[in-house]
């Protein structure tokens, strides 16, 4: 799969539970773009690339669920990876890939990265 980098991409989760004041079903976004702290010392198609310290400071999408989520009691909570290339560190630890699972909203939600920040670099080990 397409290594994650500050390029983009999108994670997705289909079932972040908030209360509006009943428990509501929303879909939850984080933008790639805006995830912090990159690998600054490597590059994937000329952007920082992503690690499983990485994380996504907010997301979008459940912004009606204004009481917080059912498990987070937050909403537009952090994102971060669960999984990636244990064959490819980067600083110390695994770097990310599209499709690797994230915590969507704190942990509130589970997702996954959906589309790719870049379309060059492929990490294809384990």
């Amino acid at each position: 799969m397409f290594a994650n980098c500050q390029s983009g991409g999108t994670d997705q989760a289909v079932a972040d539970v908030c209360k509006t004041p009943a428990p509501v079903t929303f879909v939850n976004l984080a933008l790639g773009n805006t995830a912090v702290p990159t690998a600054s010392t490597v590059l994937f198609t000329g952007m920082p690339a992503h690690t499983l310290s990485t994380i996504t400071p907010i997301t979008q999408g459940d912004e009606a669920g204004v009481l917080g989520g059912v498990v987070s009691e937050t909403f537009m909570g952090l994102s971060r990876h669960l999984t990636g290339c244990n064959s490819l560190l980067i600083n110390g630890m695994p770097a990310t890939r599209m499709g690797s699972v994230t915590q969507q909203n704190v942990a509130n939600a589970p997702g996954v990265r959906i589309t790719p920040s870049q379309t060059t670099v492929a990490l294809l080990a384990t």
